[in-house]
């Protein structure tokens, strides 16, 4: 709870104890000292009991984005080659990525897992070890310098990677590296695609506010999806997708619900929501992940999921409009949905002005189309979802860390100031659609470890 809150709510209770204390005791003499001293008692009692039950604060401290070395960009000319030398793909379906590529929104300066820039190209568990250690290592090394987090301060871990799962746990990676306490909490998530980096906020963001005061203070969040293991050497063309869009990314967050470091916090957590879709069959199987016709394992990115996310991008957000807009556009659209049902549907309701309610927005950066089918449904504008474009270009699909990626595109551009809103949402497998709201507590910052530092002149694109 704000510092100002806390003090509003101390004084009210004083305020009214003293009041009729000196109720009590001016009508003593009429036998009233047991009723109002017990209505004194009842009201601090209430006051206390409201300051307790308030949920703590959620606060996003710092974060970092994983940056890879300049050798390991993945320009057109480097994947096109790599694909050349790989002797499981026909020159047709050679030709069918190379034009999903040229599709893609995808630019030169994207990065490739290790194993592609080697001689025998063969992704293997310990080149995707290896990629993992690398993003999750430096993004720790860097959030933790710039929180000046003690490691031994840090109560929760929460690693999430959509579909790489080793033994010993990434999470288990991490304690053994920074030397964590015994008693550290932590957790894996995993199979939930590009939403696991939202899910994975609001699942901290619960145990932050669930854990007793003190006890549970700062939870470190990684966000990360490996590359090696899910390349695809086969020949069935949804499968053959995600060879062109996924790019090496990961990030780090520290988060906590200590207020005595809210100066210090870049945004405050105001809202989140998940939504679940898998009841329905098409939305589960939108991207599923299978063996092919020859027994290659890969993940199958439908036809269907570009109408699966709009479809479901729907249904989120007529829960998430009565928590976050304005009451004006809520009348608005109360009224919208009235004239339809009496137009027998010949009419549709009107889609609320979610700009009313952000003044910034990162959206799912999972492909063009996604991007575009998102803009459609909510009605944005190019300059909305320009950073969305520009992450997608620069970085590509890295997965669940896109948004964070997107975060620092708005710090880099510093284009955030003290007390804007603004909404990250994204998708993934299941089908899921999680959304997080933050209010910034200070100016945006351009920091020395900005993924965007060396290009983010470049951006804009005047053409994508």
């Amino acid at each position: 709870m704000p510092i100002i809150q806390t003090l509003q709510i101390s004084f009210l209770a004083l305020l009214c104890f003293t009041f009729l204390l000196h109720a009590a005791l001016s009508y003593a003499a009429v036998l009233s000292l047991p009723l109002c001293l017990s209505c004194a008692i009842c009201a601090l009692v209430y006051f206390f009991h409201r300051l307790r039950s308030r949920p703590y604060p959620v606060l996003l401290l710092n974060y970092a984005c994983y940056k890879p070395p300049p050798h390991r960009k993945c320009s057109y000319q480097v994947a096109e080659s790599f694909v050349r030398r790989d002797e499981h793909f026909s020159d047709e379906n050679f030709n069918f990525m190379r034009n999903i590529y040229a599709k893609s929104g995808l630019g030169d300066e994207t990065y490739a897992p290790p194993f592609l820039f080697e001689s025998d190209c063969t992704p293997t568990l310990k080149s995707a070890v290896g990629e993992a250690e690398e993003g999750i290592f430096s993004s720790i090394d860097s959030v933790l310098a710039k929180t000046l987090m003690d490691p031994m301060s840090i109560d929760v871990v929460i690693v999430t990677c959509g579909s790489f799962s080793p033994s010993p746990s990434l999470s288990a990676f991490i304690v053994n590296r920074y030397g964590l306490r015994p008693d550290v909490k932590t957790y894996n998530l995993s199979g939930m695609g590009c939403s696991s980096g939202v899910i994975s906020v609001d699942l901290a963001a619960r145990i932050l506010r669930g854990g007793g005061r003190g006890k549970v203070q700062n939870a470190l969040v990684v966000i990360t999806e490996s590359i090696t293991l899910n390349w695809y050497p086969g020949a069935n063309r949804s499968m053959l997708v995600t060879n062109c869009i996924f790019r090496v990314g990961c990030a780090a967050a520290i988060i906590t619900n200590d207020p005595t470091r809210r100066r210090a916090a870049k945004m405050e957590l105001v809202e989140s929501l998940r939504t679940h879709h898998g009841s329905d069959d098409a939305a589960y199987r939108a991207a599923f992940q299978e063996e092919d016709e020859k027994g290659i394992t890969g993940v199958s990115l439908t036809k269907d999921l570009i109408r699966v996310a709009g479809v479901n991008l729907r249904s989120h957000i007529k829960l998430l409009a009565p928590r976050v807009l304005p009451l004006s556009q809520l009348a608005s659209y109360v009224i919208s949905a009235a004239k339809a049902a009496v137009s027998g549907g010949k009419s549709k309701p009107a889609v609320p002005d979610f700009t009313a309610a952000f003044q910034h927005m990162c959206i799912h950066t999972g492909g063009k189309a996604v991007i575009e089918q998102v803009g459609r449904v909510l009605r944005l504008s190019d300059s909305v979802t320009e950073p969305a474009r520009m992450t997608l270009n620069r970085f590509g699909n890295t997965s669940s860390s896109l948004v964070f990626y997107e975060l620092a595109y708005f710090e880099a551009k510093q284009r955030v100031k003290k007390g804007d809103k603004m909404w990250m949402i994204a998708f993934g497998t299941g089908f899921k659609v999680g959304s997080l709201v933050w209010k910034w507590l200070q100016d945006s910052t351009q920091e020395f470890d900005n993924p965007w530092n060396d290009t983010i002149h470049n951006y804009p694109l005047k053409a994508w």
